[in-house]
């Protein structure tokens, strides 16, 4: 489904969007009337005022600032913290790279909470039934299957989810319907004056946003998954889903207002306000809602963690396509590292209860990085007037911190967290300012100047021929411009000498799905680069590229390949190319500070680890050979060696 397809709107393309994007928020009314009621006594301004922050929780943070705002601020249809960066960084001159950092490391931990919550939410219902059933196996079984089937791919599965979150959001309607009509008082709870009394004048009232909170922690993905649907699907389907979730929590307000106090304790209102007849549909019914949230943040991480290796934020790991379904995506790696977090979030908190204290912490700082990015697209390409941008900053400033502070408490909870969110967020540091680093250590040279030369070699016959076409790929951007590196590795020692020299500098540009290329002949059939352009969500495939031009060229009888001998041979019907790939490694040679010391040998650690240049290009078929090149960054400059004479 491409970009045009998105922003029509049709029956097809809204049951899509409920499918794919309402997965977290809409699985909210499961635990969140549960975490606010607690164990405490109910009470009107409790149960009110619980109401009344939720609604203007929803109206504020989810309506205005993401369906309204923030979808606005999709780049070519895309969203999420990455698409809004590529969008605005060349106005934040590199001070919006770690609000960047920030927002994409919090995102992605909490998607190691997410189906925990939901899943186990929903399978306690079953405890209603069944008195005492040991859930975590279920749980844990039930997560594991869902990873285990990412491998395949979710295109199949996916045409299923549209109509089951229909039934969901139904029945959420239903529920909460008909327990408003036996205490229809409840809707005075919309009034912000419960709101406001509940934070000011109920004991520790304002801890209680930690638990509200958690109505729209899945605002955040929901901007992520834009590039699913699109804003229009999305903004229209939203009405019918915040109807659906209002009024469920309007009817579990209600209904916990017309019950005794004994009755009360321990118990979810999600599932008390059914009747008992439906309860285990209702809670097949949620289990699925709660697998498709699931899904939904899973598919979510491997769309982060791909715009992150696009955008030099993350190394390069193995990605797969399972199906042939535009941006669908598997990262084996990932996959594996959000499964045992999964696993070890149900085995260490154990119920939904406990899941609640420590969730929503990581989203709030999402949220707040969001707003900062946002502020920067608004004023420098929406042009908004300063005064509005910064009233703007300042109100949701106001609502996310006082999330934030109450959400702080709930660090004891997940102390174990902090370490993964660390980890994340060090590896994107560490990967970004070593390459910037690293960058700045690049010396490029005027290609045409070596042009003669080139011309030269290729021609000398007294040189064994390396290949027929030798290919390097180049970070240079400017078209008659290469890395001085790429020529000494052509002349020195043993020259290079081939047919044709091709230079191939892979441009990633910030709109998501570009693919084109450019070609520029420096020498007529001899020397000649070509520049692709490829979209920050299109995983590069050089060699499938590379052929294709070649191909092209071929065919439109231009550059005069079609007449001169490409290297096969009757005992080879391949062309005769060669990939050559120049990997860097530290130097002995360097003096280190102690902070470049630690950031450019955990840099080269890490690289150890990832995915090789040649597997992450793509070149898995053609001839590639790796040459070493030792980098001195900071040579030694005092150097003490004295002679002893004999």
């Amino acid at each position: 489904m491409n970009n045009s397809t998105l922003q029509k709107v049709s029956a097809a393309s809204l049951l899509v969007a409920l499918g794919i994007i309402y997965g977290d928020i809409g699985t909210s009314p499961l635990y969140v009337m549960k975490a606010i009621v607690g164990d405490r006594p109910i009470s009107q301004l409790l149960v009110y005022g619980g109401i009344s922050c939720i609604f203007w929780t929803l109206t504020f943070q989810t309506t205005f600032k993401y369906i309204f705002l923030t979808l606005s601020a999709d780049n070519h249809g895309e969203g999420g913290v990455f698409s809004l960066y590529a969008l605005v960084k060349r106005f934040g001159k590199g001070k919006l790279v770690i609000p960047t950092i920030l927002g994409a490391t919090t995102l992605l931990a909490d998607g190691i909470i997410t189906p925990p919550i939901s899943v186990a939410s929903a399978v306690e219902g079953l405890q209603a039934i069944v008195p005492n059933l040991p859930t975590i196996p279920i749980v844990i079984a039930i997560l594991s299957g869902l990873f285990f089937f990412q491998r395949f791919g979710t295109q199949k599965v996916g045409t299923f989810f549209g109509p089951a979150m229909v039934v969901w959001f139904l029945m959420l309607f239903v529920l909460g319907f008909a327990q408003i009509l036996h205490h229809p008082e409840i809707l005075k709870a919309l009034n912000p004056m419960y709101a406001y009394e509940l934070l000011v004048e109920y004991p520790k009232g304002f801890w209680l946003l930690g638990a509200v909170f958690l109505c729209t922690t899945g605002a955040e993905a929901l901007y992520s998954d834009l590039g699913h649907c699109g804003k229009k699907n999305i903004r229209i389907t939203w009405v019918f889903v915040k109807a659906a979730l209002l009024v469920n929590y309007l009817g579990q307000a209600a209904w916990l207002m017309t019950q005794s106090d004994p009755m009360l304790r321990g118990r979810n209102p999600f599932y008390t306000i059914m009747p008992e007849w439906f309860l285990l549909s209702g809670v097949i019914i949620a289990t699925l809602a709660a697998i498709i949230a699931s899904q939904a943040l899973i598919s979510g991480s491997y769309t982060l963690i791909n715009e992150a290796m696009s955008l030099n934020f993350w190394p390069r790991v193995a990605l797969r396509n399972p199906t042939d379904l535009q941006g669908q995506i598997y990262i084996p790696s990932v996959n594996t590292i959000l499964w045992m977090g999964c696993v070890l979030m149900v085995l260490y908190f154990k119920t939904s209860a406990h899941m609640e204290a420590a969730y929503g912490f990581s989203i709030t700082i999402a949220m707040l990085m969001t707003s900062v990015l946002l502020a920067y697209y608004l004023l420098f390409i929406k042009k908004v007037k300063a005064i509005w941008v910064t009233l703007i900053l300042l109100v949701f400033s106001v609502i996310e911190v006082s999330f934030f502070i109450a959400n702080i408490v709930k660090i004891k909870e997940r102390w174990m967290f902090l370490f993964f969110e660390l980890f994340i967020f060090l590896v994107m540091y560490v990967w970004y300012y070593s390459r910037k680093i690293n960058n700045r250590f690049l010396k490029f040279t005027n290609l045409t100047e070596h042009v003669p030369l080139l011309k030269t070699l290729s021609e000398d016959d007294s040189i064994p021929k390396y290949s027929t076409h030798l290919i390097y790929l180049s970070k240079a951007d400017k078209n008659y411009e290469i890395e001085e590196k790429i020529l000494k590795s052509i002349f020195s020692k043993k020259p290079k000498r081939a047919d044709v020299y091709w230079f191939l500098h892979i441009n990633r540009t910030n709109e998501p799905f570009t693919l084109n290329y450019q070609v520029i002949e420096l020498l007529d059939d001899k020397v000649i680069k070509i520049v692709m352009n490829v979209g920050f969500r299109v995983q590069p495939k050089v060699e499938l590229y590379f052929k294709k031009i070649v191909q092209d060229l071929v065919n439109n009888r231009e550059l005069n390949l079609h007449i001169r001998p490409d290297g096969s041979s009757k005992y080879n019907a391949e062309p005769d190319y060669k990939f050559i790939i120049l990997e860097k490694f530290l130097s002995v040679e360097n003096e280190f500070t102690v902070k470049d010391g630690l950031l450019m040998h955990a840099y080269y650690f890490i690289k150890r680890l990832s995915l090789s240049d040649a597997k992450a290009f793509g070149l898995d078929k053609s001839d590639v050979a790796i040459e070493k090149l030792p980098i001195v960054y900071q040579p030694i400059t005092k150097l003490t060696l004295e002679r002893k004479l004999i």
